[in-house]
């Protein structure tokens, strides 16, 4: 049997897997706002609670980045995805058995360690089965599957937890990752060299040599993180990362909370509203991506193309940030216009997010791909967990200065993608 396309049905299955990751990430954060007080948590330290449960999560992230990254070059992509997202389904389900902060925060860490995969396992995939020219458009397609599962996870379990309580939340959320190991070991069988279903049109196409005659995936030799970290390109990613993934995670985690503070918005309320801005999300992934694929097509260097992309996606975020800054007070009479203004700034943020994760796959290759990947995730949580903890701080009277951090990152990484890399490509 061939099955023509075959590389669509791959990275289509990499977003669905990402939708789940989402899902089951952001439950936490749109029901925490209900539940905390079951658990004995006083109004006052709610957020810090919050921040706490964040940063176990964060933390193991980081680390699993890291760790996963290498386990993706190590065992392959169809086998290290497979471990990551049946060990972040058991991880989820066990929150439903969480009796104190310290239980949760337990899943959490469980959680955050398993869900890291997700990424460099995605990231390397990518490079396997897409050309150099086609690597931001399926890295949008993916990327687009963060977006899409805050798009449906605000609804979802706003209504599961209406109808079934938060511990049964917990619990159905998880089958979901279980379930889609089945079509993922059945379609992807192997890597596209040996790989039964695949056309040899698809095959010689898939395996071309990219645009700046890279050595092929199997001549790579496999460099240690110390090697990587001799190189400035690999810097240009980590800092990169570090600076610009805090803006997303600061509206995937606190939007919740912002809301019921600022709009005096109950779940109802916040399954209808968060939705929108993750929607804008979803098609700024899929519009960052096709924008450098195309310029990759007319004949512009893959990294500059990208580049290109990351600096559109920086200006358009740094304005909405500072036009929701302007605006704040005004906003609080207008939540659909704060939603909006919220949706282009991570319209912005996807635009660009995917083209900085495409870097690994275009300075690198073979099995050092998953680990640069690894490394810019670890850096991103670095960043992260200092945004988080500084929220309960700097949101005790506004949220002025919340919006003004996010606005301030954002040139900084534009600065560390364009100036903090070496002029020749790393063909390593």
């Amino acid at each position: 049997m061939k099955v023509k396309g075959l590389r669509w049905y791959i990275i289509a299955l990499i977003a669905f897997a990402t939708v789940i990751n989402y899902i089951d990430r952001s439950a936490i954060n749109i029901m925490w706002p209900y539940i905390y007080k079951e658990f004995g948590i006083a109004d006052a330290d709610n957020k810090n609670a919050l921040a706490l449960i964040t940063t176990f999560f964060m933390i193991a992230y980081a680390l699993g980045q890291t760790f996963t990254g290498k386990l993706m070059d190590a065992v392959g992509t169809r086998l290290g995805m497979t471990l990551s997202i049946i060990g972040w389904s058991v991880s989820i389900a066990l929150h439903a058995f969480a009796r104190s902060l310290m239980s949760f925060n337990i899943f959490r860490f469980m959680l955050g360690f398993s869900e890291a995969g997700n990424w460099p396992g995605a990231t390397k995939s990518n490079a396997e089965w897409f050309p150099a020219k086609e690597r931001a458009i399926a890295q949008g397609i993916f990327g687009a599957g963060a977006s899409l599962g805050s798009v449906i996870s605000a609804p979802v379990i706003a209504l599961l937890y209406i109808a079934f309580g938060w511990k049964l939340t917990f619990v159905l959320i998880a089958v979901l990752g279980l379930i889609w190991v089945i079509p993922w070991l059945i379609i992807n069988k192997a890597a596209p060299e040996k790989h039964p279903w695949l056309t040899e049109k698809e095959r010689n196409y898939i395996l071309d040599t990219d645009p700046e005659g890279s050595s092929t995936v199997e001549t790579a030799p496999v460099l240690s993180w110390r090697e990587l970290l001799k190189f400035r390109n690999t810097w240009g990613i980590i800092m990169g990362r570090f600076f610009i993934d805090p803006v997303w995670w600061l509206f995937v985690t606190w939007l919740p909370t912002f809301l019921k503070e600022q709009f005096l918005f109950d779940i109802k309320q916040i399954g209808a509203f968060t939705w929108l801005p993750y929607l804008f999300a979803a098609i700024g992934s899929l519009a960052g991506g096709y924008y450098s694929s195309r310029q990759v097509k007319r004949g512009i260097t893959a990294v500059k193309a990208r580049k290109n992309a990351i600096a559109l996606g920086c200006v358009l975020m740094l304005v909405s940030l500072l036009a929701i800054v302007y605006r704040l007070d005004s906003l609080k009479d207008n939540p659909g216009l704060a939603m909006v203004l919220i949706g282009c700034t991570l319209f912005g943020f996807q635009f660009l997010i995917g083209n900085i994760q495409t870097l690994p796959s275009d300075y690198f290759n073979g099995k050092n791909v998953g680990t640069v990947a690894g490394m810019g995730g670890t850096a991103a949580v670095a960043g992260t967990l200092l945004t988080t903890w500084a929220v309960p701080i700097i949101t005790q009277t506004s949220y002025v200065s919340f919006f003004v951090l996010a606005a301030v990152l954002v040139p900084i990484t534009w600065v560390c993608i364009r100036y903090i890399t070496s002029k020749k490509l790393i063909h390593q």
